[in-house]
């Protein structure tokens, strides 16, 4: 990672020395940032960033009679504070994109985010394909993690790309787009070929696998979303004739050490008889369909993701950073035999999630979302601490007071049925698990510039 970001910072001084002696300040529209660019409009530099911060209140309800839980869990934070460099060059075709993310935490479940969001150099092979090399939210992701979190429906994603998702991956990347002649359907296809350790916590981190394989096919029917749309949820530009994409996706991350491929090391196994001291690592297949519609204001997203476990050699030892002994190799698997305890640990099963939303010309939006997960009998999103919440029902209403996303309010009501909740309280109750629901109020305010 050290060594990318000197080549970054080497690009941008080959570009300044390049042209910046008559770069020139555009107009200023709140929202899109600050741009600079030169008198022939051949190079530009945008400078924007946002604030999200967060109110959230908590309760949880038990169907068992002896339990009682009558507190509600508040908190205040920030939820996301990013600041993103950006800038292009039309000949000879270089892009690049700097974004930090400078909140506490971004991932659910409290885990600390890193600092360093995106971090990537592009070139230009074509008018219509661009390869580049870096840190990037990943194509074979479900299509809700490509659009910008600044333009979200509702004040936090889905389940779906909490469960699934890997965020942000380190790799080569391949972007395209074909025009279908003769009409208007387009097809736009991306490859990677990554770390598979998802983005970098530490600037040296030993790969303990191989590498990961990923996609993804859409197909527009009707033609490109205006002014972006495919990367945003809401139809801010009230598209005025239909605009659908079909996607597909899917990824082969060979020899994962973690939940599901979002960092590296959590989870190390091997094959230890006489001399052979090996990883025994698992491979993990993840594929999914997305469908979103916009029109007139009205916006539709649905996505279906599933995961499986491979193995291809036997486990006879393992080590984890969340286990009794994090420093050492055991043979003890929990009464699990080595690959059902393998299975436990990561995330395996399918995802589904529809959400739907309308917006108003006075820039109001009601929006409505349902998402269900169904966990394999073996899998970590049974644990009743972060997951084991199956079905979600989600209303939101949000007020914009720009078409850019500068400032806007959000307040959410979501409710988890069909669930197992550890208590609170988890040295009385012996970490057991009781059947019963959870609601969450999410209150946010962004400001952007």
């Amino acid at each position: 990672m050290k060594k990318f970001l000197l080549l970054f910072y080497l690009q941008i001084l080959f570009f300044g020395n390049y042209s910046s002696q008559d770069l020139s300040l555009g107009d200023y529209i709140p929202g899109n940032g600050l741009t600079f660019a030169s008198k022939d409009d051949n190079y530009k530099v945008v400078l924007r960033g946002y604030s999200q911060s967060l109110f959230e209140s908590r309760r949880m309800y038990y169907d068992s009679s002896g339990i009682i839980n009558k507190n509600t869990y508040n908190r205040f934070r920030a939820r996301r504070v990013r600041l993103r460099l950006s800038g292009k060059q039309l000949y000879p075709g270089f892009s690049y994109r700097l974004q930090l993310n400078l909140a506490e935490s971004e991932a659910d479940n409290d885990q600390l985010s890193n600092i360093l969001w995106d971090a990537w150099i592009g070139y230009n092979i074509n008018k219509y394909y661009r390869i580049s090399f870096g840190q990037k939210s990943s194509p074979s992701d479900n299509i809700e993690l490509l659009m910008a979190s600044n333009t979200l429906q509702l004040t936090e994603r889905s389940r779906v790309t909490s469960a699934f998702s890997n965020i942000r991956e380190i790799g080569f990347f391949i972007d395209g787009r074909n025009n279908i002649a003769g009409s208007k359907m387009v097809i736009k296809p991306s490859f990677s070929i990554t770390s598979g350790d998802g983005y970098g916590f530490k600037s040296i981190s030993k790969d303990y696998g191989g590498l990961k394989y990923g996609g993804r096919i859409n197909f527009l029917p009707f033609g490109l979303f205006r002014n972006f749309g495919q990367y945003r949820q809401v139809d801010m530009v009230r598209e005025l004739t239909p605009k659908l994409l079909i996607g597909f996706n899917g990824s082969y991350n060979v020899g994962m050490s973690s939940r599901r491929g979002r960092r590296n090391g959590d989870f190390l196994y091997y094959k230890i008889e006489s001399s052979d001291t090996s990883y025994s690592l698992p491979n993990y297949l993840k594929y999914g369909v997305d469908v979103l519609f916009k029109f007139r204001g009205f916006s539709l997203l649905a996505e279906f993701v599933q995961s499986k476990v491979y193995f291809s050699d036997s486990i006879t030892h393992r080590n984890d950073r969340y286990g009794d002994y994090p420093e050492s190799i055991i043979t003890n698997f929990r009464g699990y035999s080595p690959s059902d305890y393998v299975r436990t640990q990561l995330m395996l099963g399918t995802g589904l999630n529809i959400q739907a939303g309308y917006v108003f010309k006075n820039l109001i939006s009601l929006d409505g979302r349902f998402t269900m997960l169904n966990p394999d009998d073996l899998s970590f999103m049974n644990n009743t601490l972060y997951y084991n919440r199956n079905k979600y029902y989600e209303i939101g209403l949000s007020k914009y007071f720009t078409k850019n996303y500068s400032f806007k309010i959000q307040a959410s009501y979501r409710f988890a049925d069909d669930a197992l909740i550890r208590h609170p309280n988890v040295n009385l109750h012996q970490n057991f698990p009781f059947q019963g629901n959870e609601s969450t109020f999410y209150l946010m305010v962004q400001i952007a510039f």
